[in-house]
């Protein structure tokens, strides 16, 4: 049974699940609502999230949300099984490293990038404008964050030294970001580390595909 992806497609967090999913190597099927309000409704919210977001996996009948979630458990079910891809390793020790790294995206990383995600992508879908004072504010924020990311990447391509699901979850907003015009926050002369990791993470075949299929 091919594993459903309930989601809007181009959502940065149905893309941080099929990311790892193009990434194992196992086939799945996106369901988009047809419009937002519909995963507000209460049969939605009874049956798919409680709280009215996006992503949602069906797996052979088992349900489960919220993205990060989402992908540890494809990890600890499917990886291994169509390719030598390792996203989370079993050395106890390097997989400590990429739950640290994972917490960092959430709790320092996610938060400045996806509002300015929001503001050159998703407002701008709702017909509305940028607002430059936000944008600001966001590209402040990111740039202190990559300042400390250009520490935690000397002498490695990626954060925890091998490649892995924590690199993967930076991958959407970071692609929206640079796609709408700050790519100079990933690509400063004076940040070589960083990017260096966003130019090895945002080359791998798997995220192309993504791209390629966002252009669809």
């Amino acid at each position: 049974m091919t594993i459903q992806i309930i989601g809007f497609a181009k959502s940065a967090y149905t893309l941080k699940v099929t990311a790892v999913l193009k990434e194992l190597g196992i086939p799945y099927e996106v369901t988009q609502p047809a419009k937002f309000e519909d995963i507000k409704t209460p049969e939605y919210l009874a049956t798919k999230h409680p709280f009215g977001k996006i992503p949602v996996l069906i797996d052979d009948g088992f349900r489960l949300y919220e993205s990060r979630a989402i992908t540890r458990y494809l990890i600890n079910k499917y990886q291994g099984t169509k390719n030598s891809t390792v996203l989370i390793p079993s050395d106890v020790q390097k997989a400590a490293l990429v739950e640290q790294f994972i917490s960092v995206e959430t709790s320092y990383y996610d938060g400045p990038v996806s509002k300015l995600v929001a503001q050159e992508v998703f407002t701008k879908l709702r017909g509305g404008s940028p607002d430059p004072e936000i944008v600001k504010e966001a590209r402040e924020e990111i740039n202190k964050v990559l300042d400390v990311y250009e520490k935690i990447l000397e002498g490695k391509d990626y954060l925890t030294g091998e490649f892995s699901l924590a690199d993967v979850l930076h991958c959407p907003y970071t692609h929206y970001s640079v796609a709408t015009g700050h790519d100079d926050l990933w690509n400063d002369p004076k940040r070589p580390n960083v990017a260096r990791w966003w130019k090895n993470i945002s080359e791998r075949e798997s995220w192309k595909k993504i791209v390629d299929e966002l252009k669809q």
